[in-house]
């Protein structure tokens, strides 16, 4: 697999989001399984794993540094900061708080760089933007734990192309990660030329649309209780069935170029910017060296125009976050 540049680190072109091991979609995977798909992705050249302290309230973190612990020098580790689980009401049940004050941040980096058995973390994002904490003052905590040793470099999740430039004018930032695919076009407003123009790194998470831009139909009927989506507008049946039929065309697509339609979803975003680094997460062994493949996928300009037709943010129904989503993640001039 090819490299990409992510601040100061060479990746590979596609990275592996750990989410889906222990957060997310359901009930988490075993230890043992969780286990293989992180080896097997280490095996096949992926060079960037990304977690945070949010998913599983720390047992990803956890389930990251003991399997690939040993393996410490070949890969770029990546995680999260600014949005954790708290014990609110005292009563041992941890609820989901977003929280950028610097005393904060620091104990929980703490607290990951021991789950993660490391004894520094490569690139560490603010997970949200406490729009209570100024972003410089967040940033600026984050500027120093890198001046600490405790991480090598700082990025930023799911934040506008003017809270970048702000967070950017304080501490060098190395990467954006926020949601892009062919179904959600939000980082094309303003976020994804200030990252070029800055020289940030644009990491795409979900780039498979959480699901959507799979061959084979959701049954969002069936989605397991404690799934994220169950919450999303854009999964609720009469958008979801609305949603589908716009892959009519994409998957005859996918067919003329030889791939599967995952695979078109990556290939696009790899295709779209030499700074976009994908990183889609997955249980199963097979769809992930599914969507590996996808770093060979070769598009044309046409191809590009095609897909940009046939589905975008116009033609797509739903919003990706309910109202609580929505109003938590920095969309002004996004």
């Amino acid at each position: 697999m090819q490299n990409r540049t992510l601040g100061p680190f060479k990746v590979s072109s596609i990275g592996f989001g750990c989410m889906n091991l222990s957060h997310g979609y359901g009930a988490p995977v075993s230890a043992e399984q969780g286990e293989r798909v992180l080896l097997s992705a280490l095996d096949a050249g992926v060079t960037l794993f990304d977690t945070a302290t949010l998913y599983g309230f720390g047992a990803n973190e956890t389930l990251v540094g003991k399997v690939l612990k040993p393996h410490r020098h070949k890969y770029t580790l990546a995680s999260k900061c600014g949005m954790q689980g708290v014990d609110v009401k005292g009563d041992g049940k941890l609820v989901r708080v977003i929280d950028g004050h610097p005393h904060t941040l620091r104990k929980t980096c703490e607290d990951s760089l021991r789950r993660l058995q490391t004894d520094v973390i490569d690139l560490y994002y603010l997970h949200r933007w406490d729009k209570s904490v100024p972003i410089e003052e967040s940033v600026g905590a984050l500027g120093d734990l890198v001046r600490k040793g405790m991480i090598r470099s700082v990025g930023l999740s799911e934040v506008s192309a003017a809270t970048l430039r702000r967070a950017h004018a304080e501490h060098p930032i190395a990467a954006v990660q926020t949601e892009y695919s062919l179904a959600t076009r939000n980082p094309e407003i303003a976020v994804l030329d200030a990252c070029k123009e800055l020289g940030v790194t644009f990491v795409a998470f979900s780039p498979v649309g959480r699901g959507l831009l799979c061959d084979k139909p959701l049954d969002v009927s069936t989605f397991h209780p404690s799934d994220i989506r169950r919450s999303m507008p854009r999964f609720a049946p009469e958008n979801y069935a609305a949603n589908v039929q716009l892959l009519t065309g994409v998957k005859r697509v996918a067919k003329e170029v030889g791939c599967t339609l995952a695979q078109l979803s990556i290939a696009w975003l790899l295709h779209r910017g030499a700074h976009i680094v994908p990183i889609p997460g997955t249980t199963s062994l097979s769809h992930l060296a599914e969507d590996l493949e996808a770093a060979s996928v070769r598009l044309s300009s046409v191809t590009m125009a095609q897909l940009d037709e046939l589905i975008n943010h116009k033609t797509v129904v739903g919003s990706r976050y309910n109202a609580q989503g929505n109003s938590e993640v920095d969309t002004e001039n996004f």
